[in-house]
Parts: structure tokens; C-alpha cells; sequence
């Protein structure tokens, strides 16, 4: 077991280093906490400013220009003696997955979230995917000094979103309306915050005496309920020993029975000592982490939290090593089963690789050329075994657009830049539309998609331009007709004679397309029958109105041909005339495709969605309780394709950003009237 004694082996402290995931809401301060911490930790001369586009993380052209994470950002510190490197996670949900992937290799993360109940859904996510995950963590709540509500009344409040209880472990001194210190309840010690210095420790105030004494008892309460030996102390009225209480802190931790509450204010630099030094002595290390995964007996295993396509180096995979070394040139197999050479180690800070030497069980580093390893796998460097840590799934995309090439010379460059735009971010899917013969680009919100155009652009200098993606109508018929289909040519020597009578009919939907015949006394001979059914098929890849045909039976009842002239091209073209000749009269009618929706938000977003439903000519299946989410409902539903494009954005801008769907295609349903009408206009318009 990890311990914060100094027995494990290692770095200036003589213990391995620890990896610690920054996450939380959008906008909730992540980068300037990491900016704050390298400050504070000797990292950085001057704690730079996203507004001024200085810091060291979010240093991407993207990030920068948007003024937001899209990407992980990495920074390797030193602190007391001991070694941390932070992964600075994107709090926008479009960027979210790149997150969680990274999520699998670290020892604890620390949520940044705003004093705000109205980011309460927001922060739930985050916090249920840490819990399900069983990752120890802290909430950090930041911008303190401009919180207008009471601490004591913001816990209950965030309480709901965290399935573990809240351990407040710090309390504000309020001077004029402003946080100017904090008390921490375990040490009982107050101190007074310096701008962008250590705090200091002060005389604890006679205005927060109360405070603290009803603060620091609702805490041991808290860890008493996994003390029994605490509960008796209590009972007693006898004040448990401080580092009895240190103890329980570090433990229920690592446990995953508590989540510990610290405050701050990344900006001023407010918190981060404290912050760092409970991280120091309560996260566990990293062979806690590699038991927590399964990996505790392996030799040799480490996860690869994320793949980089650089312009030189080549790809980067950024490692953290659990267990055993791995040297430069050591030959790795990953979980699916390929084997790599590594080809350089590098540390990571913001954007800039750094050589070094072989990395060891806690290390995080970037190896160099693991072209056929992808994020999400488990390395091993010891022959003839595997290691597997689980991580999830990427989402479902819920928003597309189509890729237009402003060069056609670009096509083959662009397979290659997909490939690796979908390397760097498996939350990514692209997808080649047989029927609108368009190559779309599936993402998880808007953001995610301009981000993902800006990289094929920038990164792989391919000029692209983002179109709307077609919906795929089809058509069918509502009628029955028979019709002959003759072609006749003659130009010298051998002519071409086909002729043959059809049946066309309409199927249920769904059916799809079925070909048979009837024919008899040879008319039309058994070797030009397939001729004719492939004939059919060519024609009903644009029916009359202008798009595929489905659900209609085609029957051969009769014909004739001709023993010198008729051939299977012959018959082939009498098939399609043939049909070209009846489908019209067949009173064709428009189908438009209809999916099943699941919408998850929270519950007071209910009613809000399901107006959203409506105003798309959606149809309400119905709503549940969200398994495993308190305080969350999920709505089912069929929509129109067509009335899918921009559902993720409006969601979103109902539930705060957290509201989310998954869909498939359901059905085909008949589209008529001035919507069939304006669909065959533009269709037209856009074929001229």
C-alpha cells in the first residue's frame, strides 16, 4: 500500500510520481489552477492569463483562439520533494472524452467547480463518472473570493450532484463581504491569503471561533461513520488527536468513501498550497492505482491516456507507467495485440516535448513512433502477457456535417489526416453516405466540429470546407401498374432486341425490393431473366421524384427477343425503360427517414425538452427515471431525420449544456404537402 512516509522508492523524495487529473464544469477555472500551481510550485516565473493567451496549458491555436481547453494539457512539477504531473482536462462536454480516456491512468483527480447551485447538473457528470470509476477525488471550489452565498449553505446544495459525502474541510474569514483567509478544520489553524504568495498563518478570529467549532464537528461526524473508534471519541465528548484525524482523511480518500472540499481562488493563486500539500499526503500511489485496475500483479503495464500527430516526430503517445520500466528502444504490445518499439521518451508541458531517460511505475511521459497503439490500450513490456484497464467507450456523435474538398487533389491527403484526426480523438466518427455520397464528419457539438475543420486546415494543410450534411430521402409507390419495356436498335450487323412486360407493385415498408417472374413457353429466355432484374436495379437508384426507390416488388410476366440481336445488355435496357415508363404512373410518394431518440437531462429540463420534441414533429414514446441518476428523467421519442441537425445545440441551451441523446434510425415515414414539396424543390435546384 502507497503511504506518505517516504517508503516508496523513487524521486527527490524517494517516492514515485503521482498523476493527478484536473476536471470540472466548463469555465470553471481548470487551466487557471494549473497555471496557479506551476506558479506556486517554481514551474513557471509569472502565473500567466488566459485572456492575455500566456499559459502554459491551452497553448494550441484552437484553444487560444476559442478561449477554452480543447485538448489536455500537461505539466510535469515538483513540490516538497515529491513529483506530480497534472492533466488539465477540457470541461466542455464536447470535449469531455478526451478527458475520461485520460482519466483511467490517474491516482485522483481534483473537480474545480464555481460556489454556483446552478452548475449543480454539470458537476454531477463529472462527479458520477469519477465515482462509478472508483478514482479518489477532491472538489476544489474556486473563485471564493467572489462567492456572494454562505459555504455552510453551498455544500448542501452541490450535495445532490456527489453520491459520497461532501467533507467540507476548510471555512472562509469573511471580511467586508470578501474571503480574505480560511480556517482548515482538521489542523484547526487559520490563515490570512497573500496574492500570489504562501498563506500565513494568523491568530484564529473571534468572529469564525463558533463557526469553526460547529464546522469541524460536522466533519469528524462525517468520518466517523467509517471510525468507529472516531464515533466513540465523539460520543465521549473527547477531541480525537489531529493526526487520527489526518489518517481518516488520507484513508477514506483511497477508500472512495469521501470527497474532500477545499477552496480557493485559482486566479489570486488563493488555496494552492493547502490544496497541494493535502494532495501530497493523502493520494495514493501509484501501486494503489495499478491494484484499483487490476494491473497489481502484472510486471511490466502501463495505459495510454492520449495519441499526438506531431509535424515532425511523428506520433506521440502520452504513457503513464504503472508497473515495471520502459527504456528507450523497448519493444511494447498493446492490448489489441500489436507490438511497437518505442523510439524516444519525452516529458510534456503545454505543447513542447522534452527528451529524457527511461520512465518508471508512476511516470507519465510521451513515447515516440507507437504508430499501431491507440489511446485507451494497455502496454506491456514483457513478453507473452497482457494487461487490460478498462476505459469508456466514446460517446455517440450527435452532430454531423459533411467535408467539402476545395481541391480535388486533396482526397487522398485527406483519408490519411481523418485517420489521424480520429487517433487524436476517438470521440470523433466518420462516415461515407452511400446514398448522398457525401464523407461526414460526426462530432459531439458544434464546437467540436469548427475545432476539428480548423486541424484538418492548420494541422494537415488540407483546404476543406464545412457543408450541410443531405438527408437521406427515399421514395416508394402507393399504386400498381403493368408496362412493357421494348429496346429495339439496329445499325449494321448485329442489332439489339429486348422487349419485356412488368408488374410494378408496392410492399409494407420495410420490405425493401423483391424480384421475380412469371414467365412461360420460353418467351424471354432463362439466361436474360438476371439482365433484366439488373436493369430494374439500376433504375431504382433514382426513382421519379429523384431519390432511391424502396419497398416496391417488380414482377417479369412476358416478353419476347430475338435469336440473333437479343443479348443481356439488350434485356437489361428493357428493364430500366420499362421501369422508367411505369414508376411514374405508380403515384411515387416521398419517404423520409424517422429515428429513435433517447434524450437524458435533468429533470427539470423535462418539460423543456419536450416542447423541443414537439416543435420538430417529434412524437413522444415516453419518459423514466435515468437509471443510477437521482434528479434525472430520460425521454424517448421518433424524430425526423431532417429535424436532427442542430437538436444537440438547442438541448444544451436548455439544460445548462449537460442534456444528451443517443439515436438510430428507426423507420421510413410518408413525407406529403408543402413539406414533400419544398424537400423535391430543393432537391431539384440542388441537381441543376
Amino acid at each position: 500500500m502507497g503511504t506518505s512516509d517516504g517508503s516508496h522508492g523513487g524521486h527527490a523524495s524517494g517516492r514515485s510520481s503521482r498523476c493527478i487529473a484536473l476536471v470540472g464544469p466548463f469555465l470553471s477555472g481548470k487551466t487557471t489552477l494549473l497555471e496557479a500551481i506551476l506558479a506556486r510550485t517554481g514551474g513557471i516565473t509569472r502565473q500567466g492569463k488566459i485572456g492575455e493567451r500566456n499559459t502554459i496549458g491551452d497553448a494550441t491555436p484552437e484553444a487560444r483562439d476559442h478561449g477554452m481547453s480543447v485538448g489536455l494539457n500537461v505539466a510535469d512539477v515538483s513540490f516538497l520533494g515529491d513529483t506530480f504531473t497534472f492533466i488539465d482536462c477540457p470541461g466542455s462536454v464536447e470535449f469531455q472524452h478526451e478527458g475520461s480516456l485520460a482519466l483511467s491512468g490517474v491516482d485522483a483527480a481534483v473537480v474545480v467547480s464555481e460556489c454556483d447551485p446552478k452548475r449543480m447538473a454539470a458537476l454531477q457528470v463529472i462527479l458520477k463518472s469519477l465515482e462509478d470509476r472508483g478514482i479518489p477525488h477532491f472538489l476544489y471550489l474556486n473563485k471564493i473570493d467572489s462567492c456572494s452565498t454562505p459555504v455552510r449553505d453551498i455544500i448542501p446544495m452541490l450535495q445532490p450532484a456527489s453520491a459520497k459525502p461532501l467533507v467540507l474541510r476548510q471555512i472562509p474569514i469573511w471580511e467586508n463581504g470578501i474571503a480574505t483567509g480560511f480556517v482548515d478544520l482538521a489542523s484547526e489553524r487559520a490563515y490570512v491569503y497573500r496574492e500570489h504568495a504562501a498563506s500565513e498563518i494568523v491568530e484564529l478570529p473571534e468572529s469564525v471561533a463558533a463557526r469553526e467549532k460547529e464546522a469541524r464537528y460536522h466533519m469528524l461526524e462525517q468520518l466517523a461513520d467509517y471510525d468507529d473508534a472516531l464515533m466513540e471519541q465523539l460520543l465521549s465528548d473527547m477531541q480525537p488527536p489531529n493526526d487520527h484525524v489526518f489518517n481518516d482523511l488520507a484513508s477514506d480518500l483511497r477508500k472512495g468513501l469521501i470527497c474532500p472540499v477545499m477552496l480557493g481562488s485559482a486566479e489570486n493563486g488563493h488555496g494552492v498550497f493547502r490544496l497541494l500539500k493535502a494532495l501530497r499526503h493523502e493520494v495514493p500511489f501509484v501501486e494503489d492505482t495499478a491494484e484499483r485496475l487490476g494491473v497489481g500483479r502484472a510486471k511490466s503495464a502501463a495505459y495510454v491516456m492520449k495519441s499526438y500527430h506531431t509535424g515532425h516526430g511523428g506520433k506521440l503517445s502520452l504513457v503513464r507507467v504503472l508497473k515495471g520500466e520502459i527504456a528507450d528502444g523497448t519493444t511494447v504490445t498493446g492490448s489489441g495485440g500489436r507490438s511497437e518499439r518505442v523510439a524516444g521518451i519525452f516529458s510534456l508541458r503545454g505543447e513542447e516535448p522534452a527528451k529524457r531517460g527511461a520512465a518508471r511505475a508512476g511516470d507519465t511521459v510521451a513515447l515516440g513512433r507507437l504508430d499501431a497503439i491507440r489511446a485507451g490500450e494497455t502496454i506491456t513490456a514483457d513478453k507473452g502477457s497482457s494487461a487490460r484497464i478498462p476505459n469508456p467507450a466514446p460517446p455517440e456523435p450527435v452532430l454531423c456535417a459533411a467535408i467539402g474538398l476545395k481541391d480535388r487533389k486533396d482526397e487522398v491527403k485527406l483519408s490519411s489526416a481523418l485517420a489521424k484526426l480520429l487517433d487524436e480523438d476517438p470521440s470523433l466518427a466518420v462516415e461515407q453516405n452511400q446514398d448522398t455520397h457525401q464523407t461526414l464528419l460526426r462530432g459531439q457539438g458544434e464546437m467540436h466540429l469548427r475545432v476539428a475543420f480548423e486541424r484538418l486546415q492548420r494541422k494537415h494543410g488540407i483546404a476543406v470546407e464545412r457543408l450541410k450534411s443531405h438527408v437521406p430521402y427515399k421514395e416508394t409507390i402507393r399504386k400498381s401498374v403493368e408496362v412493357r419495356g421494348r429496346h429495339k436498335k439496329q445499325s449494321g450487323g448485329h442489332g439489339q432486341f429486348g422487349d419485356v412486360v412488368i408488374r410494378i407493385q408496392p410492399l409494407p415498408r420495410g420490405s425493401g425490393f423483391q424480384f421475380s417472374e412469371e414467365i412461360t413457353g420460353g418467351v424471354v429466355p432463362k439466361q436474360f431473366i438476371p439482365s433484366v432484374e439488373i436493369g430494374v436495379v439500376d433504375y431504382l437508384k433514382t426513382g421519379p421524384l429523384g431519390f432511391p426507390v424502396v419497398d416496391v416488388a417488380v414482377t417479369l410476366t412476358d416478353g419476347s427477343y430475338h435469336t440473333v440481336d437479343s443479348s443481356d445488355m439488350a434485356f437489361r435496357q428493357a428493364g430500366r425503360l420499362a421501369m422508367s415508363e411505369g414508376m411514374p404512373q405508380c403515384q411515387p410518394v416521398l419517404l423520409e427517414p424517422i429515428n429513435w431518440v433517447e434524450i437524458a437531462v435533468p429533470s427539470e429540463a423535462t418539460a423543456r425538452v419536450n416542447a423541443i420534441i414537439s416543435s420538430r414533429r417529434g412524437q413522444i414514446l415516453g419518459f423514466d427515471a435515468r437509471e443510477g441518476w437521482p434528479g434525472w428523467d430520460v425521454v424517448t421519442a421518433h424524430l425526423p431525420a431532417s429535424e436532427m441537425d442542430d437538436l444537440i445545440v438547442e438541448l444544451r441551451s436548455a439544460t445548462s449544456g449537460v442534456g444528451t441523446y443517443r439515436t438510430r434510425f428507426d423507420h421510413l415515414s410518408e413525407l406529403v404537402g408543402r413539406l414533400a414539396d419544398q424537400v423535391l424543390s430543393s432537391h431539384r435546384h440542388a441537381a441543376e
